[in-house]
């Protein structure tokens, strides 16, 4: 007979639990079939990956889950515990690499309307104007402050 129940992992006083499809005769944290999820009761609120649908499936074909792993199921069912929708190992990194270029992207629609926009091409025209001196004038401007402080 198949069951679903936790299976222990973790450092000592740190316990994290990984959900599991194994062989009811088997030992809690011996041979396993299959991974479904993981559970971390230490994290504030506690942090639940657990993937339902193939919890359900495997109850479908005969599966016995344990108490916990009831009580997991309907709190990440009702919404008392948010559930992470399970990653696998070999896309984690991209998963990772995507989401820091998204943090470390600007969003590129505001900068287009931003450039478009009239109001800043008459500010430009507008401190071209101010300017009544020309780029010579003003070099040797500073030249005479700086002898004047010598």
């Amino acid at each position: 007979m198949l069951s679903i129940h936790l299976r222990r992992t973790g450092a000592k006083k740190d316990a994290h639990y990984r959900v599991v499809v194994t062989d009811s005769r088997a030992a809690r944290d011996g041979a396993f079939i299959e991974i479904l999820g993981h559970y971390h009761p230490r994290y504030e609120p506690a942090k639940v990956v657990l993937d339902v649908d193939k919890t359900k499936a495997w109850i479908k074909k005969g599966a016995q889950p344990s108490d916990t792993v009831k009580s997991l199921m309907r709190k990440v069912e009702s919404g008392v515990l948010e559930s992470e929708h399970p990653v696998a190992p070999s896309r984690r990194r991209e998963a990772a690499k995507q989401a820091k270029t998204r943090a470390a992207a600007p969003p590129p629609e505001p900068e287009v309307e931003a450039e478009a926009t009239p109001a800043e091409d008459a500010g430009g025209e507008e401190a071209e104007a101010t300017t009544d001196e020309p780029a010579g004038e003003t070099a040797v401007a500073e030249e005479d402050d700086e002898q004047a402080k010598e």
